[in-house]
């Protein structure tokens, strides 16, 4: 028999088992190159001005290229180690190593390079659908069109060729270093089978639950005062990083088995159909893939989070552009807001104006303000600069002369600082008001963020006091602004033509914003991220998912046997499966609630820096990478229903 004749006849043999990993190959190559073909789109360097998109890609196509190298050089690694009986035989009747190393080798170039050409051309048809998304998610102006990029091309064929031959030297390296007596074990020695618990793994798995759970509390506490410096809460973040981290590995090298162990204890050692190949099973090789599950909880966690934090963004970009800007238009300048009035006057469009005055004051807030900031500088001074506005300028809010309130406190300001009714001091050039702090209402904004103070509470006092400090302002205090006036309109079909008319007059002054473009900016900033997450996670979803799907291949041919003398003893297919089912539960279970888990405390954490809406957002993403996770699990199932089958 010739070369190229065993090389077909093997490549037909093992197509079946290589089904899996040729989808991959074609899924990564088409995501990859539509990928690289967005970074050379013309719409992604929009000349009308919305972003600028090439860097963000070029970074991520990066990211990319690691993520499915990694997985292509693991997947290629469980395969080769699968045919190492194939390898040995070959070996046995004389064909040497180089001679093997070449057949695998042409093996796969043709498994590869086919695989990659379909992926490229599932790209190029998929490109312009991915583009629609993209524009539809970040409202650009721009139509999609089904462009053939020759750099993309190039670019997708030099990167999958470079892991070809990444995967040729390892490949090269297996064949050189293994004995034909070792060949015959590879997959029999590929993981561990140790049936006694040791005192370690229970006290593993003890410290590994008690290393997450110390990483969930400490993250509760992040931003609730409990670190008084930037630079303790960056250690924070490093030690909450570095137990769950820690804590998972132990957790899946000692807790899993530990608990598993336990079970198995209180039934005496009468265990169902179901235990024996969920439990059983499971306590045995968890243990020997703990760095593996480790790797894909924690990055699913990341993915998780990031894209749930992108994606509050994005959710909140409607209400954060309302609660930041507050009118449909902010002019902190008469004579502009004179100019643009007009000009909506001239274009027939309605509008409704609201005007407040702003003074600049010290103030003592110490009684009534708490940091646990005590690196802010102007939390160390005794006098505060505050802005103050007349409640004869506030709708339905009216203060006492002794009294005053606190109107809008931006939400991250707010993990670091606490508020309590009772009195403070503000101060003039030469007199001093004791004031009452009565009233705190945190979700009414009257003055833009850029224009008031930065998140800072606006404080309303009464229109008498107002007066008597706008007559005795120190000279000392610099504020940029004096005035803020907000111009709503009236219809609502008619605030696009207002703002092409504000950014065509008078957009670009300092602190003269547009809701409108205030909102569309945040949009297609966080459209942006969220899409390229999204692109990412989505990616090695599939790629972990794959994984664990493989190593639940070459757990089903070793337990194959099994399934023969388990059917022997009288159990029936039915109870087969269903105990397959358990199993699977728990493979792609566990894995997927920790990393569920993790990324939960994560953003739960810090999403206040991100948006306003937490829950829908989350729940969402949480939900939908499940379903896409579960596939895999679903699959697997139906491989074992094969694998019995072949058994019986």
């Amino acid at each position: 028999m010739s070369f190229k004749s065993l090389i077909f006849r093997n490549l037909l043999k093992n197509i079946k088992n290589y089904y899996l990993y040729v989808f991959a190959l074609v899924f990564s190559v088409s995501l990859y190159f539509a990928f690289v073909t967005l970074q050379y789109d013309p719409a992604m360097d929009i000349t009308t001005g919305s972003i600028k998109g090439e860097a963000a890609m070029k970074v991520s196509s990066v990211l990319l290229i690691a993520i499915v190298a990694v997985f292509l050089v693991y997947a290629n690694n469980l395969f080769i180690k699968r045919r190492g009986k194939e390898i040995g035989l070959f070996q046995l009747v004389g064909i040497t190593k180089k001679n093997v190393f070449w057949i695998i080798g042409v093996e796969n170039f043709v498994l590869y390079f086919g695989s990659m050409i379909l992926g490229i051309f599932l790209g190029f048809a998929s490109s312009k659908l991915i583009m629609m998304i993209l524009i539809k998610i970040i409202g650009i102006n721009e139509v999609a069109e089904l462009r053939f990029s020759t750099e993309a091309l190039v670019q997708t064929v030099i990167v999958f060729a470079g892991v070809y031959v990444l995967i040729l030297m390892l490949n090269a390296w297996f064949i050189k270093r293994q004995r034909i007596l070792s060949l015959f074990h590879t997959t029999s020695t590929s993981e561990e089978k140790k049936h006694k618990v040791s005192i370690l793994e229970i006290l593993m798995g003890i410290i590994g639950i008690g290393l997450i759970i110390f990483g969930y509390y400490l993250s509760t506490k992040l931003f609730d005062g409990q670190f008084s410096i930037m630079e303790e809460m960056f250690y924070a973040m490093l030690v909450i990083l570095g137990s769950v981290i820690i804590g998972t590995y132990f957790f899946y090298k000692g807790s899993v088995r530990f608990m598993f162990n336990l079970i198995r204890k209180k039934d005496n050692g009468y265990l169902s159909v179901n235990k024996v190949l969920s439990l059983s099973s499971i306590m045995f090789r968890m243990r020997s893939n703990s760095l593996l599950l480790t790797v894909v909880t924690t990055v699913s966690a990341l993915a998780i989070g990031l894209l749930s934090l992108s994606y509050i963004s994005y959710y909140s970009a409607e209400k954060s552009a309302k609660n930041y800007i507050v009118y449909d238009f902010s002019i902190p300048n008469e004579e502009n807001a004179e100019q643009f009035t007009a000009l909506l006057e001239e274009n027939q469009i309605d509008f409704h104006q609201t005007k407040i005055k702003m003074l600049a004051v010290n103030s003592d807030i110490s009684n009534i303000v708490q940091t646990s900031l005590t690196d802010i500088a102007w939390m160390e001074d005794s006098q505060v600069p505050i802005i103050i506005v007349s409640d004869n300028d506030i709708k339905d809010l009216n203060v006492k002369e002794d009294e005053a309130a606190f109107i809008g406190i931006e939400s991250s300001l707010g993990t670091f600082m606490s508020v309590q009714m009772g009195k403070f001091t503000i101060y003039g050039n030469t007199t001093s008001y004791d004031l009452n702090l009565n009233k705190i209402m945190e979700d009414k904004f009257v003055i833009p963020l850029r224009v008031g103070d930065g998140g800072f509470p606006t404080t309303v006092v009464d229109e008498k006091v107002f007066q008597q400090l706008s007559k005795d302002i120190d000279p000392e205090i610099k504020h940029e602004f004096t005035v803020s006036i907000g111009v709503d309109i009236e219809e609502e079909d008619e605030i696009e033509k207002a703002n092409e008319i504000f950014q065509s007059s008078i957009g670009v002054w300092a602190g003269h914003e547009s809701q409108l473009e205030t909102f569309n900016n945040q949009k297609q900033n966080m459209g942006l991220i969220m899409f390229v997450v999204a692109f990412l996670g989505l990616t090695f979803l599939i790629t972990s998912g794959c994984i664990l799907y493989f190593k639940q291949m070459d757990e089903g041919e070793q337990e194959k046997s099994n399934y023969t003398i388990l059917r022997k003893l009288g159990f029936t297919k039915g109870d087969l499966l269903n105990g397959i089912k358990v199993k699977q539960m728990f493979n792609f279970g566990i894995p997927l609630l920790v990393g569920l888990s993790h990324s939960y405390f994560a953003v739960k954490s810090g999403w206040f820096w991100f948006g306003t809406e937490l829950w829908t957002p989350m729940i969402i993403v949480m939900v939908l990478y499940t379903i896409l996770y579960s596939i895999f699990g679903i699959l697997s199932v139906f491989y074992y229903k094969k694998l019995i089958k072949e058994a019986l």
